[in-house]
């Protein structure tokens, strides 16, 4: 029973699937953002010129003489990205008009209304108003369904977050109707809506855990994700941070700039951070700590899993091959190819895989790709199939994958970075029928109404009290079970009771943080969070390996 949950728990949409590899494909130094001129390759040019004139030739064939009309440029497209998976799972072709969401996910703010936003049932759902945004101006409000967007219907059509996107964002200084249906009002509502620039974070909170404990989570590396971090640390600091957990499970990567100097506030003196081999030296470079860090100083734990890819991976090897931190978790995705971006005539973009990644020790975060493109895409289903989620992977730890740290320890490569400490994926209270009141977003549901009905009385309690106070009661669960009925959810009383402590939290995380944000959300989520809990026990050992006391 728990391997068929957590097989549907670990189901994506194909662009769910895709997102970490568009992310990933982002990691861009600056030396190579100038470097997208197309050059001759010396090693073949007759062979390069001679393929050349063949695929021109039969192109030219099948738009002059092939029986049906034939749409070439989408032709061409698919024979680019079919050529290129033979290569490796990395580099890719993005047509022009994917490139601005592939690069949407990187950027340090946006143009749009500033709402956070959910599809459910074939509505559009507001989450929250982004604070500060036109959205909360305008008076839009949690719970808020959008019916139409400049009186175009976008409800009951089959929408997806890219047509959202495609409707909602747009230049500063454009406005944007919407029609509104709010619960507890008979008549839609209209409101005219100016664009604006709307920050992202990508440090989703930070926090004391105790007096002397912080905890900065950072979900990917865009484009302030340093600015942020450090700022971050600096206000930690100032509360008494003596230890820390930094939070990279999920993160799929993003700016390996930011990566690096994100590592370099915890690595002490001119150590090696990364480096790449290329083709030749063309590419070869060695990046090395260089200013003085913040946190160079006491007990650091990093949290990874099999989500966390590229740059994350970039952080943990560094900190692991310095003696830096202790990693915690699972292991790591490993995504370790540099992709140089190369912008094409007609607005689309190729990105060419043109080095390695190896951590400090020479392990290639790069896992293997040898049985094709599906395969490799399928590894994280894989690692659950072969128990990989709650055994490390014996076949990896051999001598002919082991490595050495600045202080000999040993360390194992064979793609990812291995965690110091595992810790098994926790599916002791995961069920089908929680399972389901996710994928019918019932809790997110539940929880938005009775943020709404209680929003006065919530809004006075400082969250402290609400943490050790705010309960979910037993009429709460049983408002959700009727909820789910009305759903479609079929109630399952087995599979409640072994889910229902994890359900009393998610209800109370998701209440906390319609009140308080992300600051009121994972405090609570992190009292059912086995790795977190786990991560906790550890900073003795953290504290040694700081210390160099290993």
């Amino acid at each position: 029973m728990e391997k068929e949950d957590e097989r549907d728990k670990i189901r994506n949409s194909p662009f769910q699937i895709k997102l970490p590899f568009i992310i990933g494909m982002a990691l861009v130094i600056g030396v190579l953002l100038g470097a997208t001129t197309f050059s001759p390759s010396p090693n073949n040019p007759q062979g390069t010129a001679k393929s050349y004139l063949k695929f021109r030739d039969i192109l030219s064939y099948i738009d002059r003489d092939y029986v049906d009309t034939v749409d070439i440029e989408e032709l061409t497209d698919f024979a680019i990205t079919e050529m290129l998976e033979k290569l490796d799972p990395h580099t890719a072709y993005i047509p022009a008009d994917e490139l601005a969401m592939a690069r949407s996910y990187l950027e340090g703010d946006f143009e749009g209304i500033g709402i956070e936003f959910n599809i459910f049932k074939d509505t559009i759902y507001v989450i929250t108003p982004l604070s500060g945004g036109p959205s909360e101006a305008a008076g839009i409000q949690a719970g808020d369904k959008i019916i139409k967007v400049n009186q175009e219907n976008v409800a009951g059509i089959g929408i997806n977050n890219e047509g959202v996107f495609k409707r909602l964002r747009g230049r500063k200084g454009t406005q944007v109707n919407l029609t509104i249906l709010r619960k507890a009002l008979k008549k839609p509502l209209n409101f005219t809506i100016e664009r604006s620039k709307i920050p992202t974070y990508s440090v989703d909170v930070s926090y004391m855990v105790d007096k002397k404990t912080g905890y900065i989570k950072v979900s990917r590396f865009s484009a302030n994700t340093y600015e942020e971090f450090k700022e971050a640390l600096v206000s930690l600091k100032g509360k008494g941070l003596e230890q820390l957990i930094l939070d990279l499970r999920g993160n799929p990567g993003g700016y390996m700039d930011h990566a690096i100097r994100m590592a370099d506030e915890f690595i002490s003196g001119d150590k090696l951070i990364v480096y790449t081999d290329g083709k030749g030296n063309k590419y070869d470079s060695k990046t090395f700590a260089e200013r003085r860090g913040i946190f160079e100083n006491g007990p650091l734990i990093v949290l990874l899993d099999e989500g966390s890819a590229s740059a994350s991976e970039i952080v943990a090897g560094a900190l692991q091959d310095n003696d830096r931190a202790l990693i915690v978790g699972r292991r790591s995705f490993g995504k370790g190819l540099v992709q140089m971006p190369i912008p094409l005539n007609d607005g689309s973009e190729l990105r060419l895989t043109i080095s390695r990644y190896y951590t400090p020790s020479g392990r290639s975060i790069q896992k293997p790709y040898t049985h094709g493109a599906e395969d490799y895409q399928m590894d994280i289903l894989n690692r659950f199939e072969n128990g990989e989620y709650f055994h490390p992977d014996s076949s990896l730890f051999v001598d002919s994958l082991k490595y050495k740290t600045l202080k000999g320890r040993a360390v194992y490569g064979g793609g990812g970075i291995m965690p110091d400490v595992f810790v098994p994926r926790d599916t002791t209270e995961l069920s089908e029928y929680l399972s389901q009141l996710y994928n019918k977003n019932i809790i997110r549901e539940y929880t938005l109404s009775y943020y709404q009905k209680h929003k006065k009385e919530l809004e006075k309690m400082p969250f402290e009290k609400f943490q050790k106070s705010f309960e979910v009661t037993e009429n709460m669960l049983q408002e959700v079970v009727k909820m789910a009925r009305a759903s479609g959810v079929e109630y399952n009383d087995a599979q409640f009771k072994r889910s229902k402590n994890l359900l009393r939290n998610n209800l109370k995380a998701f209440i906390g943080r319609s009140v308080y944000g992300n600051a009121g959300f994972f405090p609570v989520l992190h009292e059912s969070d086995e790795e977190f809990q786990q991560a906790l026990k550890y900073f003795s050992r953290a504290g040694k390996l700081a210390a160099g006391n290993m």
